[in-house]
């Protein structure tokens, strides 16, 4: 049975992720900041978490690996007084380095399986998207962007494969409830994406739908 482990999986796509790679077959293991009966503790941002989870799971070739774990907090802030200095930390650490060093914990396991990574990033990465506002998440997730191509890059040799995917306006409590899709029609689709990813398709930056997307 193919394994996954997925971050940031106690709601939004991140549950429906979970529930979609279970009905396909994987042996799923996903995670949440403090944990639940359900899912295993893990704080991306924090490398000793990092490594205890990395530890546990050390005997387990890993087939996907899904960076899921994001955060959004600087919707609706105005350009001339906020946008704070901590505000780019915490979202950097979470959205970038906790991308890094999930990915970097976990390559021991993903090479004994030469296995997937599918880093969730956003059309809001994309050059070609740049209506002002919400500069630290475009910010952060324009670096997943480029995290992931170069990840892709340096791991092919390895056989492991690397995607990045922007998952659609999905209604979450990040999306909103006017948001096009459900979170089960972008786990559905994302889902279809990480099993077309290949060695040939490595450093794709796909739509949930599966269209290509302009970095």
């Amino acid at each position: 049975m193919d394994t996954a482990l997925i971050t940031g999986a106690s709601r939004g796509i991140g549950a429906a992720l979970k529930s979609e790679l279970g009905t396909r077959g994987y042996e799923v293991t996903g995670t949440s900041t403090r944990g639940t009966e359900d899912l295993l503790p893990l704080d991306v941002k924090d490398p000793q978490s990092v490594a205890a989870l990395a530890k546990d799971l050390k005997d387990h070739p890993l087939d996907l690996l899904v960076c899921n774990a994001g955060l959004y907090l600087d919707k609706g802030q105005s350009l001339d007084t906020d946008y704070p200095a901590e505000m780019w930390v915490e979202e950097f650490a979470v959205n970038v380095t906790g991308v890094f060093l999930t990915v970097q914990a976990f390559l021991p396991a993903l090479r004994a399986a030469r296995g997937k990574i599918a880093i969730i990033s956003s059309q809001m990465a994309s050059h070609t998207r740049a209506p002002g506002g919400s500069y630290i998440y475009r910010a952060s997730k324009a670096a997943a962007l480029n995290l992931g191509r170069n990840l892709a890059t340096d791991l092919k040799s390895d056989g492991i494969s690397v995607g990045i995917y922007h998952p659609g306006w999905v209604q979450t409590d990040m999306g909103g409830a006017s948001a096009e899709i459900t979170a089960t029609m972008a786990a559905t689709g994302l889902a279809d994406r990480f099993a077309e990813l290949s060695p040939t398709s490595t450093g794709c930056f796909l739509t949930w739908d599966g269209h290509p997307h302009a970095y």
